[in-house]
């Protein structure tokens, strides 16, 4: 219980792919104008992230290992990542079409999203078993949305405030996330003491 909790804990806080590995930048920046929009993006992400791992597990384990064929990891995982992407992107345009335009490209853009493919291939190299992949890609997704959502609020924010002419827009919004970035680091050392 410990370890599923250690692995939790550090997708969210201490290896957050956003803020601490710098991964899935594109949707982070693009998207977190509005809370409302960040939402719906990080339930997408969270959605795709977990069922990518669920699935590129066994497709790993059980196909490509056994017939040598490893080097096609990547590959295959796009592929996955990209069913799945589908899938979301059909029910959002179905069900929840206020959503779907205000995600725009950034939707479909999920496919390519490092963050999604970084937790698919970090599962496989840190030699997690089903369940730990499965924990480790609810926990990024998880630490995805709260760094989407926290950004948000403060772009919010930003684009309330009387700042200089030179840093409206993306100069402030890459100030903010560095800030937000340097004090993610502040959870470096949580994981080690917490579970000692």
């Amino acid at each position: 219980m410990k370890e599923i909790l250690a692995i939790l804990v550090s997708a969210i806080l201490v290896d957050n792919f956003v803020l601490s590995k710098f991964m899935g930048i594109c949707p982070f920046i693009g998207v977190s104008k509005k809370t409302s929009s960040a939402m719906g993006m990080s339930v997408a992400v969270t959605f795709v992230m977990v069922m990518s791992a669920a699935l590129t597990y066994p497709i790993y384990t059980y196909i490509l290992v056994p017939n040598g064929m490893e080097y096609l990891r990547t590959m295959a995982f796009i592929l996955v990542i990209a069913l799945f992407v589908q899938l979301v992107e059909i029910i959002i345009k179905r069900f929840m079409p206020p959503l779907y335009k205000a995600l725009g490209i950034y939707l479909p853009l999920i496919t390519t999203n490092c963050a999604v493919l970084g937790v698919t291939i970090l599962n496989i190299d840190s030699e997690y078993n089903f369940g730990h992949s499965l924990v480790n890609a609810f926990g990024a997704g998880i630490g995805f949305m709260v760094a989407l959502l926290l950004f948000s609020g403060i772009r919010e924010r930003i684009d309330n405030a009387d700042v200089p002419k030179m840093f409206k827009g993306v100069p402030a919004a890459l100030i903010a996330a560095g800030i937000v970035a340097a004090s993610f680091m502040g959870f470096s050392g949580i994981v080690e003491n917490l579970f000692q």
